[in-house]
Parts: structure tokens; sequence; C-alpha cells
């Protein structure tokens, strides 16, 4: 596109031709007062407060700069003589139909307007029309329209009734100059992982995604609904958008498949003695760490639900594992989170008295026992024992409005009670529900625990059963960051490793099947986990293909009528090698 030099207020600039005069200045720093401009709608400069003089050659006249177009060699003034006259004319006119705007009332004390010659009216629309456009030529719903002609032409909908047309966008209220216009129920849309308000239609999931790219929801897009909008679309600079993208499915031949399907937070509401969802106030790890985080709610201010700065706060270890009721095993990562959490509340709240409530402190990590001193010395309370309860019986006005924590504390031989604001429960770690699913569909398995089984823990931790499925992360069990990073780079190499072979090696102790001897029963087929057998109809026998056979010997045992052997692990040669021992 063209560049183009021109002046404004003394200053030269370049610009593309054409370019609106009213972002040329917001460029160079330059603020133009307007109320219809909205850079997603069309300018056609109805207001006229954003007036400027334009000189060209001989030529001065007055424009509005939100639609003019700018051309090489003018010069533009902003703020002359004939300007501030011309925009304080203006602003009078606006005040003597709305006169209890607060946008207007601040354009008139910024212009020394106290007492308007045209009086002041009581209208809340300066008939901007922006509510209008929007409605029709973006979100295409055409729901809103003028009516009347004059002192009396109004903006409303057809026949002033609720139309069904509306899909309760909120376009309206938001180019709105004036506030004129609500919707009932609307709120400013957040990030979906607060659980505290609606999203917006195109969002990023959650602070920390990967990859960080934005997402848009089919059924809250004004596009999906109407045909209408595309703003986002408009100001991609990257022009990565496309509504008219459908959702595909694609075969791909691959040559290893790595399972790292992650894990989930156990359901709080499900630790009825802790009173998650009963008592305000108690926070899983996830809550508080949305509550901390500088783009959450608060900004990451640390308050209550009441809004109020707590003066204690609990957090309480294990809460969920290494418990015989729920999971043996430990989570690995609770005792470090919690020393982060008491960590950031000491810094942020400085007189907050901390209670971390623990069974034992494991940090086991590079510099994880440093830091767990650095919290003993910054005046943070460790109580070694379990919490037995949760709940609001306050026994004094002291106590009134406070969570109240009953906890054995061994390292005194005592059950204490001990009253807090908040509560954090660091919750255990589990498999996702669908890892035994997942398990039969790639024939590796998973353990009690729900997780999947590696090969083997110290020679082959990354390798299933299964050739060419691996596992990485805490699918295998919980871990934490460091321990996840470098099982994910193991299983990485293993799986390039494999690929970069033009031969693999086969299992050398498999099955067989005799097919003389096999009566064609099936159990075989049926129990095999690596579904290395199939049935043959014509000859009514079971095949083993040697290739996907591991040798695990479930078909050899169970087999009937002895067709199933292991090779060199047959009956007759382990009976062999018997009578080989009793015979010395």
């Amino acid at each position: 596109m063209e560049t183009i030099k021109l002046k404004i207020n003394g200053f030269e600039v370049e610009a593309f031709d054409r370019q609106p005069l009213i972002e040329v200045a917001e460029k160079l720093g330059i603020k133009i007062p307007t109320l219809c401009h909205n850079p997603i709608i069309e300018p056609y400069g109805v207001c006229r407060v954003c007036t400027v003089e334009v000189r060209h050659g001989r030529r001065v006249r007055m424009v509005t700069a939100c639609n003019y177009p700018v051309t090489n060699g003018i010069e533009v003034f902003t703020e002359s003589e004939r300007v501030i006259r011309n925009r304080k004319m203006i602003i009078e006119w606006l005040l003597a139909r709305c006169g209890n705007v607060p946008v207007l009332n601040k354009l008139a004390e910024q212009y020394g307007i106290t007492e308007p010659r045209f009086g002041r009216g009581t209208d809340d629309c300066i008939l901007c029309g922006l509510c209008v456009r929007v409605c029709q030529d973006v979100v295409k719903a055409n729901v809103l329209g003028f009516f009347e002609r004059g002192p009396k032409r109004y903006v409303s909908t057809a026949f002033d009734q609720t139309s069904d047309l509306c899909i309760t966008c909120g376009a309206c209220a938001s180019v709105c100059p004036t506030g004129c216009i609500t919707v009932e129920g609307l709120q400013e849309g957040i990030y979906k992982e607060m659980p505290m308000g609606p999203i917006t239609p195109i969002h990023i999931d959650f602070m920390q995604a990967v990859p960080k790219k934005a997402v848009i929801d089919h059924d809250s897009c004004i596009n999906f609904k109407t045909g209408g909008c595309k703003v986002c679309v408009d100001v991609c600079e990257a022009e990565a958008i496309d509504h008219s993208m459908q959702e595909t499915e694609k075969e791909v031949d691959v040559g290893t498949i790595l399972l790292s399907t992650g894990f989930k937070l156990q359901d709080g509401e499900a630790l009825k003695e802790y009173g998650y969802g009963k008592y305000p106030n108690i926070l899983t790890s996830l809550d508080f760490e949305v509550l901390n985080n500088a783009n959450g709610p608060t900004g990451g201010k640390i308050f209550t639900q009441e809004g109020k700065v707590p003066k204690a706060i609990g957090i309480i270890h294990c809460v969920g594992s290494r418990d015989k009721k729920y999971h043996e095993y430990c989570s690995r990562v609770c005792c470090m989170y919690a020393l982060k959490f008491a960590h950031l509340i000491k810094e942020k709240i400085h007189d907050c008295e901390v209670y971390n409530f623990y069974i034992d402190m494991r940090c086991f990590g590079k510099g994880y026992e440093e830091f767990y001193n650095r919290l003993l010395k910054e005046g943070v309370n460790f109580v070694r024992g379990k919490v037995a309860e949760i709940n609001d019986a306050a026994l004094d006005k002291s106590e009134e409005g406070k969570l109240i924590l009953r906890a054995e504390d061994t390292m005194i031989g005592t059950v204490r009670r001990i009253p807090v604001d908040m509560v954090v429960l660091c919750l255990a770690v589990e498999a996702q529900e669908d890892a035994k699913e997942l398990s039969h569909f790639f024939s590796c398995s998973v353990g009690r625990d729900g997780f999947f089984i590696e090969k083997h823990p110290k020679l082959a931790p990354v390798s299933t059963a299964a050739d060419g499925i691996f596992i990485a992360g805490m699918a295998q069990g919980p871990k934490d960051i460091p321990d996840t990073v470098a099982q994910a780079g193991a299983a990485s190499s293993a799986m390039l490793s494999l690929i970069q072979q033009k031969e693999v090696e086969a299992e050398v102790v498999t099955a067989m099947i005799d097919e003389e001897t096999c009566s064609g029963c099936q159990i075989c087929v049926g129990l095999c986990p690596y579904t290395a057998i199939t049935y043959n109809k014509d000859k009514n026998k079971s095949e083993l293909n040697e290739a996907l056979c591991k040798g695990c010997g479930t078909c050899v045992a169970a087999c009937p009528s002895g067709a199933a052997q292991q090779k060199n692990f047959r009956d007759s040669q382990i009976f062999a090698e018997i009578k080989g021992i009793l015979a010395v």
C-alpha cells in the first residue's frame, strides 16, 4: 500500500494513503474525542465531536476525523481555536438532548462548559447509531432500528417489543458510548479455568495452555448463529481464523505411539470430612492456584469469599493420597507445591499465620530441602498429623465466621483445634478415567491404581509390553515436572531409535500352536492380550502371529488340548529337565 506524508499539529508523519485520519492521529499519540467511532464498524461521522481543521493548499475546511481519508501534503490541526469553538458548540447541542450522560459531562468539563446555552435534556441516547449498525452490519441480526423523525427520533426494536431475532450477544451494549443499553445477566467473559462466569466465544482455554492458541466456541460464536460478525478475522494479523473449517478425521500410519494422557485431581466433594462444597473458603489446590494467579479474578491478591484478607490459612497435605480409604500411593507433588503456596502467602500477607498439616515432608528433589528450611525461617507453622475434620462450630465470638480444623499433632502427642480463615486442600492425583479403556485398545496394562504399567521399572521405564507403545509423564504414575520432562525425553529417544531401525528383532520365546491337536475351541483367541491369535474358519484352527506374540504363556496355560505350547519351554522339555536333575 502506498504511503504518503502529512502534518498533524506541526508534526510530519507518514501514513497509508486514504487511511482514516483518526487512526493516524492515535498512532502519533494525539487524542481526538469521538462518540460514534468504533474500529469494527464502518465510520460515518454522525456525532461530529471528532471535527478537525484540514488545510490543503489554500483550501481550509472542517472535517470529521473518523471518516476522513488522509492524502499527501495535507496539514491537520486538532486543537486550533476554530476546532475548539466548533467542538464546544457540538457538545452543547448534545447536552441539550442528553444532559445527564457521564461521558458528555466529562467532555463538557474538559472544554470548560459549565452551563450549556441550550439547557440540559433528560434522554440517555445520543442517536449515534452504533448499536443499530453493529446489529445490522456486523452481527446481522437486524433487531434494532431508528423510528420516528426529528426530535422524536429514537432507537428500539420493531413495535417496541422483545424480538425473537435477538441472540443476546451484547454487541449493542458493548459499543454504546453512553451506557444507555444494558443486557440483563450479561457478565464479562473470563478464562475457562476460572469457574466463576462465562467465557468469550473466542478464548484461550487456560493461561498455561500449550500451545497457547485461541479456540472458538461454536455454540456461542455470533458467526455460527447469524453468519455475521467475523471481527476476529478482521483484526487477526496472522490471518489464522477460518470459520468455514470443519472437523475432519485423518488416518495416519505411524511406527510408534506415545501414551501421555496426564492425570486428573481427585474430586474434593468426595472427601466429606474436609467440608469442600459445604463451607466457604475451602479451596482445592487448583482453586488456590487460580486465585493466586496475577491474571486471576483478584489480580493475584489473596482474599476470602467475603473480600477480606485472611489472617490464618491452613494447607492440608495428602488429601486422598497415602490413605487406604482412597489411594495408598503418594502423589509426589503435594509437599512441594504446598510449600510454594505457603511461601507465596507469606510474601503477599506478611502477618498471615500459615499452617501446613503433613504426614511426612517428602522434599526429595534438588534444592527442595533448602526451600523447606527457608520456610521454617519465614515463620510457617508445620503440624505433623492428619486433619480429622473441618467445621464452623465457634466456641466464642473470636471464632465466628472461621473454619475450625481438628488435627492430631504427633510431635506433642495431642489433638489441636486451630481456627483459620481459609483452607487449601492438596488433593491426590488420579489416573484418567479412560486409562483402562485405552490399555485394552493399545494392548498394554494398567495397575490397580489406574496408571499404565511399564515393561520394566528399571531397564525399560518408558516402554510397555506392546511393541511401539511408549508411556511418559503422569500416565505412568505420579511425578513432578522435572521427572516428567526427563521421562518424555527418554520416551522420544526410544521412539526415534526404533523408527530409525530398518529391522526390528522379534521375541525369541513365543508360543506355537500344533494344528493337528488344535480343536478350534477359540479359548486362546479371547485370552491373548496382544491379539496375536486369530481363528481360521476354513481350517477350524487357531493361528498364531509370531510377530505379535510376546511369549506371555497365557494361551499355553489355558489350552485344554495342549495344542498351544511355548517355544523352548514345551512340557516334554521341562519334564526332561526335571528328570535330568533328579537323576544326578
